[in-house]
């Protein structure tokens, strides 16, 4: 099995990328979130990799942090939850909004992603809610230190602005890291703006 790769990289698609290792290129697909993170094409890339091998085919699902690759597994052992499916959740949540999610029981913030509807947001808190890593523990102070209305309104606002909901996320998710106590909507916004700048 293929756990990590090393390599230049060749080409990349917000699905997928092309990596070259030793002359042979391995085509990774891969969640936005991870995408966000990657290199320009040429310069050298390393991706965690988890094999899913099938009769017809052996697919690489690549993540540029141990964390994501993590939880990339733990939602496909979520019943009617395939890699292709896991992929578009970790696209439109980070590993610690997911884990949030599940902490706090918020089907809401699941729905609003693509290809999520109420049954299968349901089942995925369900179904997480007894593998919850032991770092998902670190993840609760964030709803603490801002309150969820607040990063919904300034992730909002920089989707207004125009910025990509994924890359908005990221935004307010360091923007509330970086924060010390309780954060207004403009406290968040400002961060954000100013680290984007």
């Amino acid at each position: 099995m293929i756990a990590r790769l090393k390599g230049v990289l060749i080409s990349r698609h917000p699905d997928q990328v092309i990596v070259d290792v030793g002359g042979v290129g391995y085509r990774v697909f891969l969640s936005l979130t991870s995408f966000y993170e990657l290199p320009q094409p040429g310069q050298e890339v390393e991706l965690n990799i988890h094999t899913v091998v099938r009769e017809d085919a052996i697919h690489l699902y690549g993540f540029t942090t141990g964390e994501e690759k993590s939880t990339f597994a733990l939602l496909t052992s979520v019943s009617k939850v395939g890699p292709k499916l896991a992929l578009s959740i970790l696209s439109g949540i980070t590993s610690a909004e997911l884990w949030q999610a599940v902490q706090t029981k918020n089907t809401g913030r699941l729905v609003n992603i693509p290809g999520i509807g109420k049954k299968t947001a349901a089942r995925l808190l369900l179904e997480l809610e007894g593998k919850l890593p032991q770092a998902a523990e670190q993840i609760a102070p964030l709803a603490a230190e801002a309150p969820l209305s607040a990063l919904e309104d300034a992730l909002s606002a920089l989707t207004n602005l125009g910025y990509p909901e994924n890359q908005a996320q990221k935004m307010v998710d360091k923007a509330a890291q970086a924060l010390d106590g309780p954060a207004t909507v403009e406290d968040l916004l400002r961060k954000a703006l100013k680290g984007a700048g």
